[in-house]
């Protein structure tokens, strides 16, 4: 299927895809989430926190570094929104969605250029229904589940010229550009640039990447043995490699 860039889609391969045209139409006017601010001392206060925890967290280290501190201190969980500075960090837990606002914002205070991303992943069945029962306890909408496929959020960051990475804020790692598909695999990405022109794009690694519209992640091909050692190696690229042993994953 091929539809107009300008309407919002690039061009989808369907077979790489589960109900992807159903997925993609569920989820293609939500707007990346956003932390919401009262105008008030209550949510400067809570602002500037997170930015002096993640100052001190940073210890003079790269400002590409992972805000990994967000995800240990904020477990995975349902949210209610909207969702303000001052509520958000007396949260016990937080949304994939509240979990990227913040690593956004954090990475846009260390300098950084960093894009609102929303990603389709692909489950099972038997997980997405185990996340709905937990947000039916929660008495919260699990309307980013659609049978083993997921909604997801996190943020794309610029390293360098039109090169960017994309951070999962919820899992607390940089996404391996190689996906093979299956479980947690990446099928579709859409990053945010209110100041991108009409030319814009930018590369993730391979993947050539038009701002504002889904389009598919292609498969990666060829070795799978090689991929997933590009996979180990990009989870912990921010650790030096020790020699003569395999490095860990995430």
């Amino acid at each position: 299927m091929s539809l107009a860039v300008g309407k919002g889609l690039v061009d989808i391969n369907e077979t790489d895809f589960v109900d992807a045209s159903g997925a993609l139409e569920k989820w293609e006017h939500w707007p990346a989430s956003t932390i919401s601010h009262h105008g008030e001392a209550c949510c400067r206060i809570a602002r500037e926190w997170v930015f002096s925890t993640d100052y001190a967290q940073l210890g003079g280290g790269s400002v590409l570094t992972g805000p990994r501190w967000v995800r240990h201190r904020y477990p995975w969980g349902p949210s209610r929104w909207p969702i303000h500075w001052c509520e958000a960090v007396q949260q016990k837990s937080l949304d994939c969605g509240a979990l990227a606002a913040l690593s956004h914002e954090v990475f846009r205070a260390r300098g950084v250029r960093s894009f609102p991303a929303q990603f389709i992943q692909q489950f099972t069945e038997d997980a997405t229904r185990d996340w709905q029962s937990r947000w039916a306890e929660e008495q919260t909408p699990a309307d980013w589940i659609r049978d083993d496929l997921i909604y997801h959020e996190g943020c794309a960051v610029v390293t360098a010229g039109q090169e960017i990475k994309v951070w999962d804020s919820t899992a607390a790692w940089w996404v391996n550009s190689k996906q093979f598909g299956g479980y947690h695999g990446v099928l579709a990405l859409r990053i945010f640039d209110a100041e991108a022109g009409p030319e814009t794009v930018y590369r993730w690694d391979t993947h050539s990447i038009v701002p504002n519209v889904w389009q598919k992640i292609e498969r990666a091909r060829g070795d799978f043995a090689q991929g997933a050692r590009a996979s180990a190696g990009e989870a912990v690229e921010e650790l030096p490699p020790a020699p003569h042993r395999r490095q860990a994953t995430t």
